[in-house]
């Protein structure tokens, strides 16, 4: 295709729509005309695409179209259609397309926890430096049990200050060292803790308390921590994108996950105010808590998956997004 001589042919075409498009007000003969020439211009943007996918002309064209769409549809969708497609399609294809990161960052911070909970246990003197042993035994046999008050207040507390975390450990993605130092210090600090209650013979009572909410709340900081290191690895490789463009829509998926880890967290929140702490039987609690999670995982997986399949990446859609320029590769 000669796009010089394609553009000669169509343009009168395309400054017509982009002027009906501009119109305050039409008739019922322009309003014909805007929707002919919407259906005409869009399929010159597809012969574009397929047979000359030149940057200038996709992005003019894509624009054209955009103004269009939005004079003859309106300027959105009804809000609950919006809120539906966020729920069921953009979501759970942010957090599906990183499922793999998400696992990696999750397994090799249970194997951070589990080796330094091994090492504050088998260490006196390493767990001394964490606590003095009066300390210790007044936060084994009260301080922590004690922490989890049942209550709105306190699930409130928790949830706002998990969320902070989650998003520290997204927004710092870019610098590919903020994700692995908050990670670091959370699979640290978990794991001494586990190994000084195991050193005390109170291992079961903090697998008992912890296991109900932390099931969900560890896995959004893991996947959190996964959103972000996947950040920095799009700025490393950016594959056939240019670098800016994958950067925009990586970043733009991202704050998908942020709204959505939010939601988790703040469930997590309330299975810590409302059943770690109650007075319910102890594997009752620990099923509650398995149970939130499968459901996390079950969400992520088949809705994600079908999500994906459609071509959905958690980012924005392309008329609210902007139009990709075209790339080869």
């Amino acid at each position: 295709m000669d796009i010089d001589a394609f553009t000669a042919v169509h343009a009168a075409e395309w400054d017509r729509l982009k002027e009906l498009s501009s119109r305050r007000r039409l008739d019922g003969a322009e309003s014909d005309e805007l929707v002919r020439l919407y259906q005409s211009v869009a399929t010159h943007l597809s012969r574009v695409r397929s047979a000359a996918p030149d940057p200038a002309l996709v992005t003019r064209l894509s624009d054209v179209l955009n103004r269009a769409r939005t004079r003859i549809a309106g300027t959105h969708e009804p809000a609950w259609r919006e809120v539906v497609r966020f729920a069921v399609v953009s979501l759970p294809a942010a957090f599906y397309r990183i499922r793999w990161w998400s696992h990696a960052v999750t397994a090799a911070c249970l194997l951070v926890a589990t080796v330094a909970g091994v090492y504050i246990a088998s260490d006196a003197d390493a767990m001394n430096t964490m606590m003095t042993p009066a300390a210790q035994d007044d936060y084994v046999n009260n301080a922590f049990a004690s922490y989890y008050e049942p209550g709105i207040g306190f699930a409130a507390v928790v949830g706002t200050n998990n969320a902070w975390i989650a998003a520290q450990a997204i927004g710092g993605g870019i610098t590919g060292f903020f994700p692995l130092l908050v990670l670091w210090q959370n699979a640290v600090q978990i794991g001494a803790i586990g190994g000084m209650m195991a050193a005390h013979g109170e291992l079961d009572l903090f697998l008992t308390l912890i296991a109900p909410h932390g099931l969900l709340e560890l896995t959004c900081i893991f996947v959190a921590g996964a959103a972000g290191l996947r950040l920095f690895w799009t700025l490393v490789d950016p594959g056939h994108r240019r670098r800016s463009v994958a950067m925009a829509a990586e970043g733009r998926s991202l704050i998908t996950m942020v709204i959505g880890l939010a939601a988790a967290l703040a469930v997590s929140a309330l299975v810590e105010g409302f059943v770690t702490g109650s007075a319910m039987y102890w594997w009752l609690k620990i099923v509650i808590g398995a149970i939130v999670l499968a459901g996390f995982w079950t969400y992520v997986y088949v809705l994600g998956r079908r999500a994906v399949r459609a071509g959905a990446t958690g980012d924005l859609a392309e008329h609210d997004a902007g139009a990709t320029v075209v790339t080869a590769g």
